[in-house]
């Protein structure tokens, strides 16, 4: 009796000093992420990345629409990241600051600092978790993407939520972790496409480890509910389950027949993704990880490292066959595109790093030092992530600013717009004109109307048009019989198309809705 009490008291003290160190975790990296989210706002570069204004747009659509609901989630971007941002774009503040995102991507990617840290702990021990923290939080990229609204924070959480609980499944098959297997992969698959492709190869794990099909039936149930309700979701808004791979806004529509490096190249698609995460990371946390993953695998760690690999077989796989590029700024074409897909490689490097350290405390120390060389040899030259949204933002900031500037001083509270969503939005969020006053492609069969019988249907006191789209098409079409608006302000901006705003000649003015 004596003993047993004593080991019934052994492992609550452990189970304890666990717990502690998971919420230390969490706290520590709340604060460092919020540190991060601050200053990104204070640099004025939370959204510069046109991914990140379009995801802050979407989710306010929902809630500030002519005709708000669940068809306004679109249908080419998973729906969890708009669905968790709504709140808070609720807030007119937080939604034209864009510091709403950094609500919901700083827990997101604490939550994944979490889920490694327990994992590296069963895996490795608390010293290895830690170090394998240091390296996921602390790089560079993962601040600068993890303070803005994109979907990389919520896909690292779901993608090491996968990676902890089959990790307690590996060690005592149950159900317990076969519900939080599930439930990870549902909240991956809401999210990115990335985690579909994970689907099958965690199903053959359970069945391997645990030879229950049962097991492998519930987790299967659970994690492809996430492709079912967006499957189910297309087909009953847009008429088609895969109007997201093949509609007019898929990568394969955007891209069409154009080549680029990598497309039908399985080494040259290998190349140029490794070289992102070159550029990510850097050499010497490509050459640790290198020597991790041994170490990880010599210890019969091979699933974890497997999983983590994945997403960079997906990315590979992506760039030579679905329409994907992905251009790093030193090799051709030399510019940048898509770089932040290196981001979900960075927990593999992470681990790897973290099995590496493992021996001692002053080992550990050598191997953080050597993943932060490069940070350290260059501390300020930005992140890959952060240049790519900086260069290739710059010319729709400045036509961006040129039309909020004109307008801010012209438009009245309760005037209307004709335009397009899309890169257009950003106008009126910066402006504070509500996205229920625009008119665009969003709100269907008005605008439908509107386009086909301004005459008729179209009563907005704006327009504002991007060169050769429908709204530029539709004024010019119907100039002569269809509502008089003026051409008041152009915007020609080197390496951008042309902005127009018209104003509404005669005095009959849509109400807003």
């Amino acid at each position: 009796m004596p003993a047993s009490k004593s080991s019934a008291s052994s492992r609550r003290s452990k189970s304890s000093r666990g717990a502690g160190a998971v919420a230390l975790c969490f706290l520590a990296c709340l604060a460092v992420l919020g540190a991060a989210a601050a200053a990104v706002y204070l640099n004025g570069s939370t959204l510069y990345y046109g991914d990140a204004e379009a995801h802050l747009n979407i989710a306010r659509r929902l809630v500030d629409n002519r005709t708000p609901g669940i068809r306004q989630l679109g249908t080419t971007w998973l729906p969890l990241p708009h669905l968790l941002l709504a709140p808070f774009v609720r807030n007119n503040w937080l939604w034209q600051t864009g510091l709403a995102g950094a609500f919901v991507s700083v827990p997101a990617m604490a939550l994944a600092a979490v889920f490694l840290f327990a994992a590296m702990r069963r895996l490795f021990g608390s010293l290895a978790g830690g170090i394998a923290v240091a390296v996921l939080v602390l790089n560079p990229n993962m601040l600068y993407l993890s303070a803005i609204p994109m979907t990389e924070p919520l896909l690292l959480a779901s993608l090491c939520g996968l990676l902890y609980y089959t990790v307690c499944f590996g060690e005592r098959p149950g159900w317990g972790a076969i519900v939080g297997t599930g439930a990870s992969a549902l909240a991956g698959t809401l999210t990115r496409y990335e985690m579909w492709f994970l689907i099958p190869f965690v199903a053959l794990y359970i069945l391997l480890r645990s030879r229950r099909p049962l097991m492998v039936l519930a987790f299967c149930a659970v994690a492809a509910t996430g492709p079912a309700l967006w499957l189910a979701h297309n087909r009953w808004q847009f008429g088609d389950a895969l109007y997201f791979y093949r509609g007019p806004w898929s990568a394969l529509a955007i891209q069409g027949n154009q080549m680029y490096p990598g497309k039908g190249d399985w080494l040259t698609a290998a190349r140029y993704y490794l070289e992102a995460v070159r550029l990510a990371a850097g050499w010497p946390a490509l050459l640790v990880a290198a020597a991790g993953s041994l170490v990880a695998m010599a210890g019969k760690k091979v699933w974890p490292v497997l999983l983590l690999l994945l997403p960079a077989a997906f990315y590979i796989w992506s760039i030579h066959s679905s329409g994907t590029p992905l251009f790093v700024p030193t090799m051709k074409p030399y510019s940048f595109y898509n770089t932040r897909y290196a981001v979900p490689a960075l927990p593999l490097l992470a681990l790897c790093a973290g099995a590496l350290a493992r021996p001692a405390k002053w080992w550990a120390a050598v191997v953080l030092a050597a993943v932060f060389l490069p940070f350290a040899l260059h501390p300020l030259e930005p992140p890959v992530t952060w240049r790519e949204s900086d260069v290739n933002s710059r010319a729709r900031r400045e036509w961006t600013a040129d039309a909020v500037s004109f307008l801010k001083t012209r438009a009245k509270p309760g005037e209307t717009v004709f335009t397009s969503f899309g890169d257009l939005t950003g106008i009126f969020r910066r402006t504070g004109i509500p996205l229920r006053a625009t008119l665009t492609g969003d709100n269907d069969s008005e605008f439908d109307l509107a386009c086909a019988r301004p005459d008729l249907y179209l009563k907005t006191t704006w327009a504002v048009a991007q060169g050769g789209d429908v709204v530029q098409t539709t004024l010019d079409r119907w100039r002569l019989r269809g509502p008089r608006y003026s051409l008041v302000h152009r915007i020609m901006v080197k390496g951008a198309p042309v902005i127009e705003i018209y104003r509404r000649a005669n005095s009959y003015d849509d109400p807003l809705p």
